[in-house]
Parts: structure tokens; C-alpha cells; sequence
């Protein structure tokens, strides 16, 4: 009977591959735990937007303007040199026409020589007729021009208040003269006018008038004259007095320099002294009196404007180059606008 052989179950092949997987997964299973201590500790670092460098973008703007101007430069000598050359060109036909011009004047010359004394006069006549008839052509294009060209607006400023009225109240006086405008303190001058004035009627027992000066004020002396009236019968009939009476005959400002106040530009700007002085009287019940010379009537109209957009009425009194300022009992009124 045949002996039965017995059979090995186990492989070594199969346990070695399954040795083999073994060994690598635990490899892998490594490789992935130190992965990820490995990430765990890296720092985490985020990235910050750094500030542009001043330097840098002040450079950048230099450059910038070093590439305009440079632009410009170039631009500008392209510019100059296409004027040149036009100026050149320019020159050159001027000098043609000049001397075509020449040749035909010697042309014209020696033809009219040629001619005799009736013809030439005959050949001068017809030349002139030319000439005018160029010359009114020439007129004629520019009447043409005139009558087609659009007008230019002509403004014409004007202030609402146009009728004049006699001031009958407190005036304010100014002097405008060689584009300078200043106060005048009349009312303090004529104040110390009737004090000076008691002072000198003695005098009037001798005399029959008598001058005086008083001031300075503002920039201005006031001289004046006083005279002794005897009472005629007709007029102490009417005021019941006798003897005689003083009265101021004229006074006449006397400026101490050329250039007293401020320039009518200064004037007019806000906090300058005249509109501080101004500022002190009431509109409605004063009238600005402006003594003015020939040399600043342009800048009256500026000086007006300006006081009546503050409220005041305006009286001009125009004075001739060279006379003063004055006034008398027998003068006339101001007339304020």
C-alpha cells in the first residue's frame, strides 16, 4: 500500500510579501507622523504689505517731472526752430519782392522817360489813379471787415442813484489827489477855527481883516481870514442890532505834504484807515464830500462805487491843478448823488 505524502501548508514566498507590505506601510506611517510634527511646529509668517519708501516716490515724481520738462525743452527748441526757419523763409521772399519790386520801379522809370512831356504827365496821372484805387480796395476790405466783425458789449456802469440833492446835513470831506485819497478833519480844524478866531478879533479894532493858520490836523493846516462889517441902517432895521459884527470871509486847507493818505487800491481794501474813519459816521445821516483834482477822476468813480455800496451818498467837488481846498460864505453848497 502506497505510503501518503504529507503536505506543507505554509509559503515562505507569501510570508515575505506580506512582510515586505508590512515594512512599508509602517514606513509611510512614519514618513506622515514626521510630516506633520514637521508642520505643526513651522511658524506661521503672514506677509504684510510694506509702506512704498518716501524716498522712492519722491524720486519717482522728479523723475516724472524731469521727463516733462525735458518734453517741454524739446517742444520748445522744435518750436524755435520752426520759427526760425519760417523767419528765414520769410526773409528771403521780402528780399524777392523787394527786388522784383526794384526791377519793375526801374522798368516803370525807364518807360516813362521814353515818353514825352504830355505823355509822362498823362502816365503819372493814370499811375496815381492806380494808387488810389488800391488804397480805397483796401479801404472798402476793411469797412467790410468792420461792418461784418461781431461788436464787442460796451458796459456801461451806472449807479441807481443819478439825481443829485443839496447836503444839507453832516459832511465828511476827502481829498483825492495823484491816485491818494485822504480824511480831511474839517470839523476839528473849524473848531479850533472859532477858538483861534476869539483870540484875534481885537485885532479887528485897527484893521479891517485879519489872516491866522491853525493846526496841523491830519496832515493839514487851515488858514483863514476874518473881517469886520459895519451894520448898515437896513440891516438893523431888520435884526434890531447896531455897531458892527466878525465874520470868517474864506479859509483854504493847506496840505503839509504831496502824498498824505493811502493809494485808492489801499484805500479800498478791507481794514485800510480810510474805511476805519468812514466806519465811524452813519450813512443815513452823512454825505462823503470828495475834493478831487484832475489827475484821480478815474479813480473817483472806484471811490463812489465803494461808499455807496456801503450806504453813503457821495458829493464830488473837482478842483482845477494847483488851486487848494478853501470855502467862503458866498460858496456854494455840495450836491451828493
Amino acid at each position: 500500500m502506497p505510503r501518503s505524502r504529507k503536505t506543507d501548508s505554509g509559503s515562505p514566498g507569501h510570508d515575505s510579501f506580506l512582510d515586505i507590505v508590512a515594512n512599508m506601510v509602517g514606513i509611510l506611517i512614519i514618513l506622515v507622523m514626521v510630516v506633520g510634527v514637521r508642520v505643526k511646529n513651522t511658524p506661521v509668517t503672514a506677509a504684510i504689505p510694506t509702506e512704498p519708501d518716501p524716498l522712492q516716490v519722491e524720486l519717482k515724481q522728479e523723475l516724472a517731472a524731469e521727463v516733462s520738462l525735458r518734453s517741454d525743452v524739446l517742444r520748445a527748441e522744435a518750436e524755435d526752430e520752426a520759427l526760425r526757419k519760417e523767419t528765414v523763409t520769410q526773409g528771403r521772399q521780402r528780399d524777392v519782392l523787394a527786388t522784383l519790386a526794384a526791377a519793375l520801379e526801374h522798368e516803370i522809370e525807364s518807360k516813362r522817360s521814353q515818353l514825352d512831356a504830355s505823355s509822362q504827365e498823362a502816365f503819372d496821372l493814370k499811375r496815381q489813379m492806380a494808387d488810389k484805387r488800391l488804397e480805397l480796395e483796401e479801404l472798402q476790405r476793411k469797412r467790410m471787415w468792420i461792418e461784418t466783425a461781431p461788436a464787442e458789449p460796451i458796459v456801461v456802469e451806472s449807479l441807481p442813484t443819478p439825481l443829485s440833492r443839496t447836503v444839507d446835513g453832516r459832511e465828511f470831506h476827502c481829498q483825492l489827489r495823484g491816485g491818494r485819497i485822504v480824511p480831511i478833519p474839517l470839523d476839528d480844524l473849524m473848531d479850533t477855527l472859532k477858538d483861534d478866531m476869539r483870540h484875534k478879533v481885537y485885532q479887528l479894532r485897527d484893521l479891517p481883516e485879519t489872516t491866522a493858520t491853525v493846526g496841523p490836523s491830519g496832515g493839514f493846516r487851515l488858514r483863514y481870514t476874518i473881517r469886520r462889517h459895519d451894520i448898515t441902517p437896513e440891516m438893523a432895521m431888520q435884526s434890531g442890532r447896531m455897531g458892527s459884527f466878525v465874520q470868517v470871509e474864506r479859509w483854504t486847507l493847506i496840505p503839509l505834504s504831496s502824498s498824505l493818505g493811502e493809494s485808492v487800491d489801499m484805500a479800498l481794501t478791507e481794514g485800510s484807515e480810510f474805511l476805519r474813519t468812514v466806519a465811524k459816521y452813519r450813512p443815513e445821516q452823512t454825505t462823503v464830500t470828495i475834493w478831487t483834482y484832475p489827475d484821480s477822476f478815474g479813480s473817483f468813480r472806484r471811490v463812489k462805487r465803494a461808499l455807496y455800496e456801503m450806504g453813503f451818498a457821495t458829493a464830488a467837488r473837482p478842483l482845477p491843478e494847483g488851486v487848494p481846498i478853501g470855502g467862503s460864505p458866498s460858496g456854494q453848497k455840495s450836491s451828493a448823488q
